[in-house]
């Protein structure tokens, strides 16, 4: 059964190692720790049972508490799935950018750093294109390259 457990927000990290240092020394009934994305102040505990998270999370640094209600799997397989729905940006793809000083302005893809996450762009709608290093996960497709092509 999964369970959650109030943490201090942004200390979700933080708990878990507490906790697993905890779990190591401790022999309770409790199988794993998870710390999801995107949920911040939560972490996720499996266990036999909620007797055993509430005795084993109580006096914990940054640990607040734990909901009353276990977690179903299937909540829990939805957190964790990975979805590969991504749209790979290549070279010579147009982007807009989605957040930042950036957004809502185009730029064609001149160099891709997909080890650190970056891509070199260069701005559509200036006078003089400059070359600027920006992440890849601030932008969306907007035009992809093979169809520029196809065009030409």
């Amino acid at each position: 059964m999964y369970f959650v457990v109030k943490v201090t927000s942004g200390q979700e990290k933080i708990a878990a190692n507490i906790l697993q240092n905890k779990m190591t020394k401790s022999d309770l009934p409790i199988y794993s720790i998870m710390v999801v994305d995107g949920m911040r102040g939560y972490i996720i505990l499996e266990a036999e049972d909620e007797i055993s998270v509430r005795q084993f999370a109580t006096k914990g640094k940054s640990v607040r508490g734990v909901l009353p209600t276990a977690l179903p799997v299937e909540e829990v397989k939805k957190l964790i799935e990975t979805r590969s729905n991504v749209v790979k940006i290549e070279k010579g793809d147009i982007v807009e950018f989605t957040s930042g000083p950036l957004k809502g302005y185009e730029a064609k893809v001149l160099k891709i750093d997909e080890a650190k996450g970056n891509m070199i762009v260069e701005r559509l709608d200036v006078v003089v294109p400059i070359a600027l290093t920006v992440k890849m996960n601030i932008a969306k497709i907007v035009k992809k390259a093979k169809a520029e092509e196809s065009t030409q």
